[in-house]
């Protein structure tokens, strides 16, 4: 029973319909997750999150200095949607449209949903619990093959571009809103601010790797279908050799190809679609050298 329950799943996971269902169930959970996460423990504890998010928290906090309103949920979209298309064309599409999906209906659960806090006068405990949950739904979108848009679309478009990840100029970026809520806002809650993105970033680290490129080694017997269908949907190049199967004596083909992080999902689809029993060896690449990246034609 077990084994049909997996070779069902391993069917429906090579529908594309059905992986588009999936993206979407989980752009619209991370979604609803990072709402309950920012009225239940971010907000009650006055505490700063990272990227366009903690932007978008901190001019909401500033603009509340001066008597006036500035929306969380209108600022997200706004920050969002000019990197989205600035930055599609150097990524996937598939990516770029479900992440964009999700900032708009985490924008929508921010604005119509309100929930109590859980830990009213307890500060650690929301930094822990909402640390943790902060990560699970930023996991949840990059598993359901988007992400929470921002950082991710500026990462991704640049390690496409230049070859190499910007994990420093990320941190460099949340270090200077730390900073200006600081002062603004009293170091007391920025320096919890710290420990509630490092046990975040924790959370997300244990699930997916950001801000990365990885390398495939792909062993098959049809190299050039695989090949041709890789470079027709995957922008980077990829590299093939013969070699010979040691227990069966065949020849088989050897592949190589460097991508981001953030496209693993799509090209490991891609290359069970042309070769369902392809085997597949991901390794992580600290440093590449040389052109990363292939234009559009």
């Amino acid at each position: 029973m077990k084994l049909l329950e997996k070779y069902s799943y391993r069917k429906y996971r090579k529908n594309k319909l059905f992986r588009h269902f999936i993206s979407l169930i989980a752009v619209i959970i991370s979604g609803f997750l990072q709402a309950f996460t920012l009225k239940v423990f971010i907000q009650p504890s006055n505490l700063l999150s990272s990227g366009f998010l903690g932007i978008s928290i901190l001019m909401n906090q500033i603009a509340g200095l001066v008597g006036t309103e500035l929306s969380i949920s209108v600022l997200l979209i706004l920050f969002n949607i000019p990197v989205a298309i600035l930055c599609y064309k150097g990524i996937s599409a598939r990516f770029t449209f479900y992440s964009i999906l999700q900032v708009f209906i985490g924008s929508f659960f921010i604005r119509i949903l309100d929930f109590k806090p859980i830990f009213v006068d307890d500060l650690m405990l929301n930094v822990i619990f909402g640390g943790v949950l902060n990560g699970l739904y930023v996991s949840l979108a990059l598993k359901g093959n988007a992400s929470t848009g921002g950082m991710d679309f500026i990462a991704l478009y640049a390690s496409n571009k230049r070859g190499k990840t910007i994990w420093q100029e990320v941190f460099f970026f949340n270090t200077i809103l730390l900073v200006i809520f600081g002062v603004l806002f009293g170091w007391k809650n920025a320096g919890y601010s710290i420990i509630f993105q490092y046990i975040s970033t924790k959370t997300i680290s244990t699930f997916h790797q950001r801000y990365h490129r990885v390398t495939l080694q792909i062993t098959t017997r049809y190299g050039e279908d695989v090949m041709q269908a890789y470079i027709k949907n995957i922008r980077h190049g990829i590299s093939c050799v013969e070699a010979i199967g040691g227990f069966s004596q065949e020849k088989m083909y050897l592949l190589h190809t460097v991508l981001s992080s953030y496209e693993l999902r799509d090209a490991v689809e891609v290359i069970r679609e042309a070769d369902s029993r392809a085997i597949i060896n991901q390794i992580s690449t600290e440093n590449f050298y040389g052109r990363f990246y292939r234009e559009p034609e």
